[in-house]
């Protein structure tokens, strides 16, 4: 079984900055996709930015050129720096894991945009 264990949320005012971190507990040598979703209070879960082994990215339209993703190999962790947060941005924010046929899920981190 992987672990999934995300760190990061906290509170921040608007046009701040935050930085996720989620690191898988074991590496996958083969083709695999991280990437990071969130749920707001009341919405469906949406994708946020996805990333595969090869580094190849995709953005939800709401976050492109204020979010990034990115990932080290290495250390089995993606990342998702966030900037020029906004409050529609507040929900919880969940790592995902997709490696052969499996989906694997963090147990998601808390991002509150509020001043």
């Amino acid at each position: 079984q992987v672990q999934l264990v995300e760190s990061g949320g906290g509170l921040v005012q608007p046009g701040g900055s935050l930085r996720l971190s989620c690191t898988a507990s074991r590496r996958f040598f083969s083709f695999n996709v991280m990437g990071w979703y969130r749920q707001a209070p009341g919405k469906q879960r949406e994708l946020v930015a996805a990333i595969t082994s090869g580094g190849s990215t995709n953005y939800a339209d709401s976050v492109k050129g204020r979010f990034t993703i990115s990932r080290d190999n290495a250390k089995n962790t993606v990342y998702l720096q966030m900037n020029s947060l906004k409050p529609e941005d507040t929900a919880v924010y969940y790592c995902k894991l997709v490696a052969g046929w499996t989906d694997y899920w963090g147990q998601g981190t808390q991002v509150t945009v509020s001043s």
